[in-house]
Parts: C-alpha cells; sequence; structure tokens
C-alpha cells in the first residue's frame, strides 16, 4: 500500500486562534459594559454625530453588538480554529485549499469588522442574532460558501475511509447555518443599509425563532458537540465512550432541535399548534442533549484522577456539565407552566449565559490550552495562571447566573401579584428598581469571567511567544483504496459514514422536515392568521418612527406582545391577536421586558400625553425615578430623515403593504401634515420644537400603538 507524504497547515489554525483570543475579550468587554448600563443608566451615551448617523453606545444598541461579537467572533473563530485543526488529522489530509482558506479568515475577520462598525451606528434589521444588514448578510452567506467548499473539498480528498463522529457535525452545521441565515435573511432593501424583512407579524416571528433557536442549536451547540468528540478524547488520551450513542446523538439531536423555535413564543399570537409542536420537541429534546453529555463525561472514565491534576480537562468537564445543565432547563423552558414564569425575565438570561460561558466559553479555552502548545512546540507558559483563570471563570459563571436566576423569579412573581381588592400590588417600575443589587451582582460576576479570560489570553500568547510556530507539520499516511473491503461485519451507520454527500443530503432532508411542517401551514393557510379589518397600515410619519425604535434597539428591553394572563391584561390591556401585526416589518414582539409592554401604548390608561413622551426621552428618570432607560436627548434635535421616506413607501408596498398607487410622491406631505399637528400639541404645553425632528416621529410611533384594535380600552396603572 502507497503512503503518501503531506504536511498539516498550522497556519490558519493559529490565525482563527488568535482572533478567538482578541475577539472574545472584545465581545466580553462589551457585555460587561452592557451589564453595567443596567446598574448605572446614566453612564448610557446616546447620539455622537458622526455626519449623518450617530454613533449610539447606549445599551439598545450595545446590547446586539454584544450578542453578535460573542456569537459570532468568540465562538465563531472558535468553531474554524477546532475545525480546521482536527479536520486535517480525522481525514489525514491538508486542507484542500490554502487561498480558500485565507479568503474564509479574512472575509470572517471583515464581516465582525463591519458589524462593530454599523451596530453602534444604529444600522440594524432589529430581529434578535441576525441584526446586520443586507450587505453583511450577503457577505456571510459567500464567506460561508468558501468554508463549505473547503471542507467538503477537504472531505472529498481524503485519506481516511470512514467520517468520524465530529465531522459528522461539522457537515450538520455546515449545511443547516446556510439554510437558516438564508431564509431569515430574506429582505427588501429601502437602501443599501436600510432593509425591512420579507416577513410580517406572526411569520416573522416564527422564521426568527426558527432561526434564533436554531442559531444556538447549530452555531453555538452542534460545531462544539464535534470539538468535545474530538478534543475531549485526545486531552484524555481515551477512546470516546460509545459509538452507538454518538450515533443515537447525531440524528436524534439535528431532527429534533430544527421543531423547537416555537417554544420562544408560548402565550403569544403564533397559533397554537405551532407552539404545541414546539413544546413537545423542545421536550424531547433533553434525551439526545444528555446522551451526548453522557458519552462526553463517561469518555474520562478511568481518568478521573487526571481530571483533579490537569486544567485542560478541568475545563472541558465544567464545559459539558454545563451542556447538560442547559440543556435540560432549555427542556423544562419549554413546557408551558414553567415559560409563564420565565418568559420575558431574567431567567432567560441566566439560561443562555450559563450555555455561552459554561459550554462555548469553557470549551473554547480549554482547547486553546490543548491546541496552542502543540503547534507552537512547547509547554504551556504557567500551569498557576491556567488553574488561576479556571477558578475565577467558574465562580465567575456562578456570580452570574445564580442573582439572574433570583431576579427572574421576583420579577415574573411580583408581575403577577394582585391585591386582596384585586388590583396589581406592584407598579411595573417598582419591579425594575428591585432587581438593581442583581443585576450588579451579574455585573460582578462577568467582570470576573472576563478578568479569568484576560489571564487566559496573556497566558497563551506567552506561550506562543516562548515557542515557534510548527507551520508546516509534516505527516504520511496510505494512499485511500478506490475500491472499499470489509474487513468483517460491521455496524449499519459505517455505510454513510463512507458516503459524505449522501451524508450531507440526508442531514439536508432531517432538517427541513421539521421547518417546513411549522412553516408552510402558517404561510399558505390564512385562517392561521386571522385579518383584523380595522388594522391599517402605518403613517409614514409612524413608519419613520418605528425605524428609529429599532435603530436604538428599543426592542431589546420592552416587548409588544400582551400575553392572555389575568396579570398581563390587567396591566396592559386587551391579549395580543395574530392579526394585529400584519405590517409590522419586522415584528417587534421583543423577548426581555427590562421595561414595560408598549403593545398598548397609544390606548387607553396607558395613553400619555405626546409632552410626557418628549419629557420622557429627554430624561427618563425625571419622570420616572429609578428607570434604567437611556436618555434620548439627541432626538429632539437631530433633524428626521425626510429624504428616506418616499423609498421606505415603494418598498413597503413591495411587501404587500397597501398603500395607495403613487403614494410614495405624497407621503412627506402627510407625514408634515401629522407632524404639525404634534408640533401643536407640544406647543399647548408650553413646548416648542420644529416638526422635522426624530422626535416627532417617535412620538407618533408610540401613540399610534394599540390603536387599531383598542379604542376604548383601559388598563391598571402600570
Amino acid at each position: 500500500m502507497q503512503v503518501q507524504n503531506f504536511s498539516y497547515d498550522n497556519r490558519i489554525v493559529r490565525d482563527f486562534a488568535y482572533a478567538t483570543m482578541i475577539w472574545g475579550i472584545v465581545g466580553m468587554l462589551v457585555g460587561v459594559w452592557v451589564a453595567l448600563l443596567l446598574v448605572f443608566p446614566e453612564w448610557n451615551l446616546s447620539g455622537i454625530a458622526v455626519g449623518k448617523e450617530t454613533i449610539g453606545l447606549s445599551f439598545g444598541r450595545l446590547r446586539p453588538l454584544h450578542t453578535n461579537a460573542v456569537i459570532f467572533a468568540f465562538v465563531g473563530n472558535g468553531i474554524f480554529m477546532g475545525v480546521y485543526y482536527s479536520l486535517q488529522r480525522l481525514l489525514k489530509t491538508r486542507m484542500a485549499s490554502d487561498l480558500l482558506s485565507k479568503v474564509h479568515f479574512w472575509g470572517w475577520q471583515l464581516i465582525i469588522v463591519a458589524a462593530a462598525l454599523t451596530l453602534p451606528l444604529g444600522l440594524t434589521t432589529g430581529k434578535e442574532y441576525a441584526e446586520l444588514e443586507l450587505p453583511i448578510d450577503i457577505a456571510i452567506a459567500l464567506i460561508w460558501v468558501v468554508f463549505g467548499v473547503n471542507m467538503f473539498w477537504t472531505i472529498l480528498k481524503r485519506r481516511e475511509r470512514h467520517l468520524y463522529v465530529a465531522i459528522w457535525f461539522y457537515i450538520a452545521t455546515f449545511v443547516t447555518v446556510a439554510v437558516l441565515h438564508i431564509v431569515n435573511s430574506i429582505e427588501f432593501p429601502a437602501s443599501f443599509l436600510k432593509s425591512y424583512s420579507a416577513y410580517a407579524g406572526v411569520q416573522d416571528a416564527l422564521v426568527q425563532w426558527w432561526y434564533g433557536h436554531n442559531a444556538v442549536a447549530f452555531f453555538l451547540t452542534t460545531p462544539y458537540l464535534g470539538l468535545m468528540y474530538y478534543f475531549m478524547p485526545k486531552a484524555a488520551n481515551r477512546p470516546v465512550f460509545s459509538y452507538r450513542l454518538s450515533i443515537i446523538h447525531f440524528w436524534a439531536l439535528i431532527f429534533l432541535y430544527i421543531w423547537a423555535g416555537p417554544h420562544h413564543l408560548l402565550y403569544t399570537s403564533l397559533p397554537n399548534w405551532a407552539q404545541s409542536l414546539g413544546v413537545v420537541f423542545s421536550f424531547t429534546l433533553i434525551f439526545p442533549s444528555w446522551g451526548g453529555m453522557i458519552n462526553g463525561l463517561l469518555t474520562l472514565r478511568g481518568a478521573w484522577d487526571k481530571v483533579r491534576e490537569d486544567v485542560i480537562l478541568k475545563f472541558m468537564v465544567v464545559a459539558v456539565t454545563a451542556y447538560g445543565m442547559s440543556t435540560f432547563e432549555g427542556p423544562m423552558l419549554s413546557l408551558k407552566n414553567v415559560n409563564a414564569i420565565s418568559h420575558f425575565t431574567d431567567w432567560t438570561i441566566a439560561h443562555v449565559h450559563v450555555g455561552g460561558l459554561g459550554w462555548n466559553g469553557m470549551l473554547t479555552f480549554g482547547i486553546l490550552y490543548w491546541l496552542l502548545p502543540r503547534i507552537f512546540q512547547t509547554k504551556l507558559h504557567s500551569s498557576k495562571l491556567a488553574n488561576m483563570h479556571f477558578w475565577i471563570a467558574t465562580l465567575g459563571i456562578l456570580f452570574y447566573a445564580i442573582p439572574m436566576y433570583w431576579a427572574g423569579f421576583k420579577q415574573s412573581l411580583m408581575w403577577k401579584e394582585f391585591t386582596e381588592a384585586g388590583q396589581l400590588k406592584y407598579q411595573f417600575l417598582e419591579t425594575v428598581t428591585q432587581l438593581k443589587g442583581f443585576y450588579a451582582m451579574r455585573a460582578f460576576g462577568g467582570t470576573m469571567f472576563l478578568v479569568g479570560s484576560i489571564i487566559g489570553v496573556y497566558n497563551l500568547f506567552k506561550t506562543c511567544a516562548k515557542g515557534s510556530l510548527l507551520a508546516e507539520e509534516e505527516a504520511s499516511a496510505p494512499a485511500l483504496e478506490e475500491t472499499y473491503h470489509s474487513h468483517g461485519p460491521e455496524h449499519w451507520h459505517r455505510w454513510i459514514e463512507r458516503k459524505p454527500v449522501q451524508l450531507l443530503v440526508l442531514t439536508l432532508v432531517v432538517i427541513l422536515i421539521g421547518g417546513a411542517v411549522e412553516m408552510i401551514p402558517t404561510f399558505l393557510i390564512k385562517s392561521n392568521i386571522p385579518t383584523i379589518t380595522s388594522v391599517k397600515p402605518y403613517t409614514p410619519l409612524e413608519l419613520q418612527g418605528r425605524d428609529i425604535y429599532v435603530r436604538e434597539g428599543c426592542y431589546t428591553c420592552h416587548s409588544q406582545m400582551i400575553r392572555p394572563f389575568r396579570s398581563e391584561t390587567a396591566r396592559y390591556g386587551e391579549y395580543s391577536k395574530a392579526g394585529e401585526f400584519i405590517y409590522d416589518h419586522p415584528f417587534q414582539w421583543g423577548s426581555k421586558r427590562t421595561g414595560p409592554d408598549l403593545a398598548r401604548e397609544g390606548v387607553g390608561n396607558n395613553r400619555k400625553s405626546d409632552s410626557w413622551h418628549y419629557n420622557h426621552m429627554d430624561d427618563p428618570q425625571a419622570l420616572s425615578a429609578g428607570s434604567l432607560m437611556p436618555a434620548y436627548s439627541f432626538m429632539l434635535e437631530q433633524e428626521l430623515d425626510t429624504a428616506s421616506t418616499p423609498a421606505k413607501i415603494r418598498t413597503m408596498k413591495r411587501l404587500g403593504v397597501p398603500y395607495p398607487e403613487g403614494y410614495d410622491a405624497q407621503a412627506n406631505a402627510d407625514l408634515m401634515k401629522q407632524a404639525g399637528s404634534i408640533q401643536a400639541n407640544l406647543a399647548k404645553d408650553g413646548i416648542k420644537t420644529p416638526a422635522n425632528k426624530e422626535i416627532i416621529a417617535v412620538i407618533a410611533y408610540l401613540q399610534r400603538l394599540g390603536t387599531d384594535i383598542g379604542k376604548g380600552q383601559t388598563a391598571q396603572n402600570r
């Protein structure tokens, strides 16, 4: 049998490792700052002028920057680091194209930079974890294809017949993320950096959380499971516990996960049948997820003495344990009686960060500690610093998560409590002021994790500095036999492991089933979203105000979805209906209530005067002592971009919003007429302001909310 000589490319592994560490510190630093803004709201900075745009360093603009930096910059680069290292060795071949590897690396970093520039400028689609505008979305798709072509080309030129379990997860990641990103990112551009989702209301919510939940599943989970299956056995010098369990884990996980998105929309206006599907499949996920966790932990059987001594294995054990905890909690949170307590509260924040910090963060650093000394041909600079990093990070996770769990329960109980007279016991602001201590503890825990990460990055860079990169690692392996000869009975699954194209196609079919079953009826069966004749399109001024609302990230703190609970209808007004949102591109239901729900802001007892909104946007704490809301004083001075109105109206018309033919030509005249009316209302209260300021548009939008179906309704003082 001919033995072939070749070399592994470690340069690309080093580059992604460096990017992982650098972007990790950046993303965590922004996260700590965002956490501090909930303790010290006066630290919010809004409206720093940059030409016609404003840079916002407020919570609403920075929170999407934090999530994108951690998910796509830190974790994303960590995925590629691990894949490029393990794939070459599992397939016994160099990556198919050094050029494609470089294009992938630099393209991904440019996308991250583009996100870091556009999000603080308020250039956002307003869809959680998918906030980037259309040109960047297109770039992501292209670079993702570059990665996939390079990976699959490498698989096809392999010298190892069977594909190891890690590669199954890599293939599933590539296929599913491509489908999720493309479907969710279908947008209609009004300008180069302003687009509107092709979907509206209930349909947009379903697509978004089909994407949002499965971005967690297929970007934060499946590739990291592949890395676990490769690096944990390597670090422990033990084989994977069970081959058969890995097969069950893989196929059950990718089939079930894709159905689970609707559990983010329980008790909302999503059709009940879709909610029920989300509950059933989300709960079932506990079985394959824990199968994977057990497979990982039992790989260490007989090596527990080594775990006590080896800091790398400590990181990995905490990571897999956190994966088990979060994948137990996720199915529990999908149960309706539990979700009624947890949704819109800080409980969800705790859940997400146990997975993000524990599973992704700790496994990433465990891999870095194992990998970098090897490719730099040296020993770790300091085991003491690595152990210090481990304990600070582990304690940081606890200091972060425990206060958030407590805060979540406290929020929910206060929101739902009534007096003996049947009145809500607490105003919403009281539930906010009670949580500041918990938010301070959360910020402390996040700071601990950041400090640990800085220590780790310092240790790793010192390790690299004292070694030398083995850029071209020489290797040899027999050429792949053209004809496969079995050497005895083998498991049936071995057939698919020898067929990468069939494995890819079968994976695609498996993940498409759930999405198709949930989405096709929602889009094609009209009864799923009954129309309401009183619901009308937004006026041009309201549309501009809504865009400012999205630009400032108001959806990160406010929901627009009243669930059919006594406590919510008493506080906010009539519960939300599916037909209310048919002109909302994108939907604005939100996922967290740091501020009150705004779905009925313009009607009943919720309605405030125009001057109240004007003063509230200028100085929230002056009207609501203890509020965490940033001040938006710059809106009082910044002129509304009316030049964009015709293009926005035309785009909305292409999306099916029934504006009259040619309305774009007269839209600004109607805009100024409505603005003049608000200007006159403000003047009655002694506020003199030009009609062309952004604050006028925001007031118009807020006063519109709920008016289409909520005339005459009342709600208790919030």
